[in-house]
Parts: C-alpha cells; structure tokens; sequence
C-alpha cells in the first residue's frame, strides 16, 4: 500500500503492465494493446472470409435500408437549413450569388494538401505470396508483404491471375478487408453494430462469436505476437461501451477466456475508464464513435447507471451526411460511391471527414481530390471543390440530418433469458469455499462497505435515442437530481472518441449544452476539458490503469473458475456488478 502511494503512475504500469492487454472493441473499430504501450492498435472490426458460394464481394450485414423516405428527406433538409441559418451560410437550395468559378473547378487558395489526404488506397492483395504454405486462422499477411506482392505483379490484371497458380487467402482482417475489390469472392462481415453484436437471421450469433475470436486472435498473434501456448501468462483488460447487455458481455469474457485462452480477466466500463485515463474522479463522460454516442455521469470513480444516454449515431453518420451534402450541391464527381455495400468508398469518406470536416461559421469549402473505386481498376482522381463542410458534424445536435437508422436494431429477445446487469446480486447464495474468509463471503458481509451508500437499481434505466448530443448531456447531468453534482459535471464535460477530435467542437458542446439547460435551473455555466491524451484512446489508456492497481483486485475473473461455472468463486460476486467494482480505486486519482 505504501508503494501505491509514493510510484508515479507511468512507473506502476512499467512494473506491472508487460503482461496485461487492453481490449477496448467498439462497432468499427477495435483498440488493444498491452497496458505498457503509449498508444494502443486501432483496428477495423472486421474480417472478410473467402468463399466459393458467391461470385463477389458482398457484405454480411443486417438488411440495409439504403432509401430514405420521403419525410426522412424532408426533415433532413429541415434540418440542414436550420443549421445553415445557425452557421450563417446559405440555405440548401439557395445559390451562393457572389461565387463566380464553377462548382467542379476549384481555387488554388483553397488547397492545402496535408499528409495522406490526397493519396489513394489500394486494392488488397487476396492471394497467399507463396502458394506451398498453408496460413492458419487468423495468420495473414501483413501490409509490407501485401505491398511487395502488388509490386511484383505491378501491371497485372488481378481478374488474370490463375486461382490454380495462386491461392485466395481463407481469411483477411482490418482495414486490409475494407480494401477488398468488389469482383473478389470473399464475404464481409463486421460482428457488431450499433453497440451491439450485429446478429441477424443472415448473421447467427455463432458465427458474430468466431468472427470476434478469429479477429482478436489474429491480432495476438500477428500484430502482438502473443502466441497460443504463451498466452496462460497473460490476462485481459475489456474496455466494454455501456451499449452492451449482460449477456454480450459474458460471450466477450468467455471468448478472452476460454477461447483466447487468458489466464484472467477483468470488464471495465469504456465511461468509467476515461475518467481514469485523464486522471479525473468526477466527470460527464461524452463518448463519440463511429455508430454509436453514448453519454454517462461518474462521480468519485463510480459510473451512474441512471444518468446512462445511448444515441444511434456517430462519425460514421457524419461520413454519409458529408456525401448527400456534395451531391445535392452537385460537387461529388459523378461516380459510383456507396459507403455500404462498397467498404474502400466508407475509407475515403472518413479521411475527407478527418481532413476537412470542422464547426465554424461562415462558408468553408475546399479543394481536393476525391478518389473513385471500381471492380478493381486502379483508383480514378477527381479534383473538386467541397463545400458547407461544416454542416456534417452538426449533424450531432440535429440528428435529423443523418438519418441513422440505415442499420435497423438487431432483435432483442434472446437477450430476455438473462438477468439484467444491474440488478442485486449482492444477497444471491453462493457456495462458500472452506478457504473463504467471513469477509469475503457475501452470505455474510461482501467486504466493500464503502459500496453501501450506493443504490441498487433493479432495471436498466430506458435510454433516450431521439434526441440531440446537447439535449442528451443536460437530461444526463439534470438526472443526478443535486444540483452541487449538476453543477461540478456541467464544468467538467469530457468529450472521446474520434468525433472529438473535429476541429471547433468543443465551443459548439459549451455553447449549445449552456441553451439547452432550462432557465429554472441554477446553472450559468458550462466547460468542456481539455482531453491529456488522445481522446480516441483514452478509455484505452484508462483500462491499462485500472487492470496494474491493486486496488481492483478481486473484480479479476480466472479462467478456471468461469470454465466451470461464470463466477468469480473467490469474492462470491458477478462480472456484472462492474458499476461498482472501481469505486475502491478513486484514491489513485486523487493522489
């Protein structure tokens, strides 16, 4: 304990950090890696297989509904215009008088290229390089191979090369399966969406569960070089989002588990981990993916389940709305895009987001190139000039604007035969060990009084999803009912995700939350943090905190004891209970 006290915390994950790694998967992405490095791995969720059923490139997905109604159109272009009276620039269908060079020509002092923006993907390489050897699960090539392979067969039509001469790899991951040309025999499939496992009667549960374990093993093992027969010396760190039931977090534990074969592991929530990650201990916790937003209070280390808001959108949704805003102002080059059933065109659209996407006022346009991909031709350039790029991210208060229900919810009721994650379980009986001391048995005293001033909530509060970012953090603070508490949260917003890192953002949070409070509340002011780290990793880097303090100690879950029965034996208590497990930890972030 008095080492706790005096080593920095750099020091304590050096020490104690080599053999832990940190999952933090969400519904494009995937962050891990072990609890010693800076930053972790950032991963497209994905895996595409190689198949003989079907002659093409297709997209394992729930039913896409690509056609937007006719009152969903409406609303959006509502809403674009509300936006454009707000940004003071000119409404949808109005032309800008004053703008005399052509819509497709673009002004050389608009251009400011930076690294990567103009530079084309390539189509991946579906081919094993040496045709003798035979790849395991989850063993592929990497991008340096893939690029020697492209080189040496430079000016060869892929459609010519001989599928007898050269073998289609069984299995390709990450961005590398984005890449995949549209005339390839392989099937897509990204096992979660929305914040949830993506399952559907195409996409079984069976299949979205050995689909995240081939992904997370062919990380270990190419990217982290963990191998199976080391891995009993490692254990896992999940950094789950809190759109995730009880019983998708168990089917994560029992794949780290039981079929990664960790020696132990601990579920941390992803809220709860970024207050860690930037040292705070009280904070309203704004997560921005690529699908999903989700928004949580934490007070003193501790996660409020009741203030927990989920909103179907992310940056994602800004990507599609940055492709409908160019072609209704007739500035996309006109070629095929389609960001859904083509995943090369989704990587284009998110680094023009990346690039050019911020909050301001006035018009912002710019000049750049804009790539089109096709039955896997060499990618085709088109300079154009992009314009009210500034509306995209708006889309965050004005939902409207991006129509994200194109991913229908998955269906619920096989989630029913499970118990809530937040229910009681602190009375439940349990076998007693005879090694079990009277404190540790719950039939008796569960060993954490420090617990007991927390209430029990027998239901998952319902969460609101029609509403906008600034109406969805006023409901979640105002919920906490104190206004000592309203008004410390209200000062201390901290924005993750992707989607914070959009230039002019934060102001946009301060000023429409500050509008969005109600005038009979005592509250005149409201402040976004500054994020200490990369507000993309830090519930990342929050889970590599927690996993080394030993403060958390019997929240650790061993592979033996969920084998053979799913509960930690040793302290009597569920995985489920990880609203409270940490509150024990808050004297890390006050030090």
């Amino acid at each position: 304990m008095d080492y706790l006290k005096t080593v920095i915390p750099s020091q304590l994950v050096s020490d104690r950090g080599s053999n832990l790694v940190v999952i933090n998967p969400g519904s494009a992405n995937i962050r891990i890696g072990l609890a010693t490095q800076d930053a972790p791995l950032n991963i497209p969720h994905c895996i595409a297989r190689y198949t003989n059923q079907i002659p093409k490139f297709k997209v394992q997905d729930q039913m896409l509904n690509s056609q937007i109604t006719t009152v969903q159109h409406m609303e959006r272009e509502k809403a674009y215009d509300i936006i454009a009276s707000l940004l003071k620039i000119p409404f949808l269908d109005e032309e800008v008088a004053h703008n005399s060079f052509p819509r497709k020509i673009g002004r050389a002092d608009g251009y400011n290229p930076q690294s990567g923006r103009g530079v084309a993907f390539q189509w991946a390489n579906v081919y094993e390089q040496d045709t003798n050897s035979s790849l395991a699960l989850g063993s592929s090539k990497n991008e340096g191979t893939s690029g020697e392979y492209v080189k040496k067969h430079e000016g060869t039509d892929a459609e010519g090369i001989s599928s007898g001469e050269h073998k289609f790899r069984g299995h390709i991951f990450g961005e590398e399966a984005l890449r995949i040309s549209p005339t390839e025999p392989y099937c897509l499939s990204r096992p979660i969406r929305r914040g949830h496992f993506n399952i559907s009667q195409h996409y079984p549960l069976q299949q979205v569960l050995e689909d995240i374990h081939a992904i997370w093993d062919w990380i270990l093992i190419e990217k982290l070089h963990i191998p199976h027969s080391e891995r009993n010396m490692y254990s896992a760190i999940l950094v789950l989002p809190e759109t995730f039931d009880n019983r998708e977090i168990k089917e994560m534990l029992s794949i780290a588990l039981r079929d990664l074969r960790f020696s132990s592991a601990v579920v941390h929530q992803e809220g709860l981990a970024a207050v860690f990650g930037n040292g705070l201990s009280t904070a309203c916790i704004v997560n921005m993916g690529a699908q999903v937003t989700s928004v949580v209070c934490v007070e003193d280390g501790v996660a409020l389940p009741s203030t927990e808001k989920t909103l179907p959108f992310g940056g994602e949704d800004i990507s599609r709305c940055l492709l409908w805003t160019q072609r209704h102002h007739q500035t996309w080059p006109q070629v095929r895009t389609d960001m859904l059933t083509k995943p090369i065109d989704l990587l284009m659209l998110n680094r023009l987001k990346e690039s050019y996407c911020k909050i301001k006022e006035g018009e912002l346009d710019a000049v750049t190139v804009v790539h089109s991909y096709e039955d896997g031709m060499p990618a085709g350039s088109h300079k154009t000039r992009l314009t009210a790029l500034n509306v995209p991210p708006m889309g965050l208060f004005y939902p409207t604007l991006l129509v994200p229900d194109i991913y229908p919810p998955p269906p619920r009721s096989w989630f029913h035969d499970y118990e809530n994650m937040l229910e009681d379980t602190l009375h439940l009986e349990y076998p007693r060990r005879p090694d079990m001391s009277d404190g540790l048995f719950p039939g008796i005293n569960v060993g954490y009084p420090m617990w007991e001033s927390y209430p029990i909530f027998p239901s998952k509060p319902k969460k609101e999803e029609k509403v906008g970012l600034a109406e969805a953090i006023t409901s979640s603070i105002l919920s906490t009912g104190r206004i000592d508490l309203q008004r410390k949260l209200f000062c201390s917003i901290q924005l993750i995700g992707g989607e914070a890192l959009t230039a002019g953002f934060i102001p946009a949070v301060e000023e429409r939350v500050l509008h969005a409070i109600p005038s009979n509340e005592a509250i005149d002011t409201v402040e976004v943090l500054q994020s200490r780290t990369n507000p993309t990793f830090v519930s990342w880097k929050g889970g590599a905190i927690l996993g080394v303090l030993d403060f958390g100690r019997d929240a650790w879950i061993y592979r033996e004891d969920w084998i053979r029965n799913g509960i930690h034996v040793q302290s009597g208590r569920k995985y489920k209970d990880s609203y409270y497990l940490q509150a024990q930890a808050t004297c890390y972030i006050n030090s």
